[in-house]
């Protein structure tokens, strides 16, 4: 398609590369941004610059933080028996947003997926056993509910039961074929308190 310059034209393709967004939105979005002030467009930039610098990964739960370890893991007033278990960041804020649980998490990175080349050494597998001690008295597999998500639940639970430790997952409620970030708070609640032993 042309446009009339290369930086709009470069603009429109960096944002089609967004998830979700294809060319229309991204043209949309770059039309939107030339009529901001240049002020607006500086501090959405300063924004972008902000976040690829500060944030790092935790070095007990591997979610994004800007201190380490995060103000979950830090927080002296979570439940330390019991942990959650993510394939994502945007898994913690999706569980978070429901203020129902109160103990830690564990982000994998990701999910078992045999076909795109991702196995157990791929994932936060090895950190996730590492963290298990005597005071952790609950694992929740809180995986998305597809194929993947199955899949990396029964080779966790196959992992862990024999380490002596409950290992539960989320109830039904979430959609299968559906991403925890995406469901709402209310189907999240229930998910938590329904969930069952694996």
């Amino acid at each position: 398609m042309l446009y009339t310059s290369d930086s709009l034209s470069q603009l429109i393709e960096e944002f089609s590369l967004l998830p979700g967004i294809g060319k229309k939105s991204a043209q949309r979005i770059a039309m939107y941004i030339l009529k901001l002030p240049n002020e607006q467009v500086e501090r959405m930039a300063k924004a972008l610059v902000n976040v690829k610098e500060k944030m790092q990964y935790c070095v007990s739960c591997w979610n994004f933080t800007e201190q380490n370890p995060c103000s979950i893991c830090s927080n002296p007033k979570r439940d330390r028996s019991t942990i959650c278990v993510v394939e994502e960041p945007s898994d913690v804020i999706a569980i978070e947003k429901t203020n129902e649980y109160k103990g830690l998490y564990h982000v994998l990175g990701g999910s078992l997926s045999p076909l795109d080349g991702i196995g157990p050494e791929d994932l936060k597998v090895n950190e996730l056993l590492t963290r298990m001690n005597s005071s952790v008295q609950e694992i929740i597999l809180a995986l998305n509910p597809n194929i993947e998500g199955e899949a990396t639940t029964i080779y966790l639970t196959r992992l862990l039961k024999p380490l002596g430790t409950k290992v539960t997952r989320l109830a039904r409620g979430i959609p299968i074929g559906g991403d925890l970030e995406f469901a709402d708070e209310a189907t999240i609640t229930r998910a938590l308190e329904g969930r069952v032993v694996v």
